[in-house]
């Protein structure tokens, strides 16, 4: 029997992309059907799927919607010009993540061999992408053991970075996934994840699936929690990695790695060679995706603010490689001052 971190988060059936609606998370597992590429980038911008290495397979999938929308009868250069302009907005839709474009690029690059090379190598994407993570994870495995202490551990985790966010296994929360079935995860503190709850919601959900001992951890606590010796490491996710070696990641994450610095903790990086970006000497090169307002000043369709508030909502923020104690993707470890050379 597989483990729910092997089973897909994304499937296509007859023309259509299946996928689990994140935003009904933990209350109802609730699939999305999604047939036109209008509803993959509507799924993207409001996060029912999310993760960098997801929503770029799932952008993948839609450039194969458009193929078959507008190449069924043939390739043509309308049709074609079509398709590019489709996936021009699907790479538009969250610009942060460096997967989303990467992966579209790569099933447009097929388009001059028809819709079904397009889909084919969309579909060898979401193969390869649990391949590259169980490999990743290997390693990254491996760099907690030589940092941490030889006992089971208290770790700190940030967003999500399991199935849910790509197409199976995970990145950082595969990890820790993978230290517990070794008896090596006394408990996992989960930040709830602002504005949209992502660790309180999804990470607490697939830990939950997997039986490991979590508590969500209120984000602005977490500096208070390494105080107290409640975090032996800290390992999150990432969405785009600069040349340097400096981390675009869920907005929170800055903040713990200085205090992971400040209190002498391990802070590792997992995630694949799709989100390293190396036309992008520094971290002040990346583009930061500003989310609406709402999405702070109401909960649950409530407004909890004064009427015309405004608020700053950036969705990442980034990591100077500085702070970090190693970058892991599937083909090894990158501590940060071999990255930095």
């Amino acid at each position: 029997m597989s483990k729910p971190s092997d089973q897909p988060s994304l499937r296509w059936d007859d023309h259509t992309i299946v996928t689990l609606d994140q935003r009904a998370l933990p209350h109802e597992q609730r699939h999305l059907r999604l047939s036109t590429v209008d509803d993959v980038i509507t799924a993207i911008t409001t996060l029912a799927v999310r993760g960098a290495p997801s929503i770029g397979l799932a952008g993948a999938l839609g450039v194969a919607l458009s193929a078959y929308a507008h190449c069924s009868q043939g390739i043509t250069g309308d049709g074609q010009e079509a398709v590019r302009a489709d996936a021009r907005r699907i790479s538009a839709a969250r610009p942060t993540a460096v997967n989303l474009a990467w992966a579209v690029d790569r099933a447009l690059a097929k388009l001059g061999d028809g819709p079904d090379a397009v889909l084919n190598e969309a579909t060898v994407m979401i193969d390869e992408d649990r391949v590259v993570n169980r490999r990743m994870v290997a390693h990254a495995v491996e760099v907690v053991r030589d940092h941490c202490p030889q006992r089971p551990l208290r770790l700190l985790t940030h967003c999500n970075t399991g199935r849910l966010a790509t197409a199976a296994v995970g990145t950082a929360l595969g990890t820790i996934l993978a230290l517990a079935d070794s008896g090596r995860v006394a408990e996992v503190l989960v930040n709830e994840t602002r504005p949209l709850l992502q660790g309180a919601r999804l990470t607490a959900w697939e830990l939950a699936e997997a039986v490991v001992p979590y508590r969500v951890c209120v984000d602005s606590a977490a500096a208070a929690a390494m105080s107290q010796g409640l975090v032996d490491c800290v390992i999150v996710g990432a969405d785009r990695i600069t040349a340097r070696g400096d981390v675009a990641n869920k907005i929170g994450t800055y903040a713990l790695a200085i205090a992971a610095a400040h209190h002498g903790i391990p802070f590792i990086v997992v995630a694949p060679e799709s989100s390293r970006d190396r036309s992008l000497a520094d971290g002040r090169d990346i583009v930061i995706e500003e989310r609406p307002d709402d999405e702070v000043t109401a909960y649950g369709g409530i407004r909890t603010t004064p009427p015309g508030t405004r608020a700053y909502n950036p969705a990442f923020d980034v990591t100077p490689a500085s702070l970090i104690t190693a970058i892991v993707s599937e083909h090894g470890v990158h501590h940060t001052s071999e990255v930095c050379a």
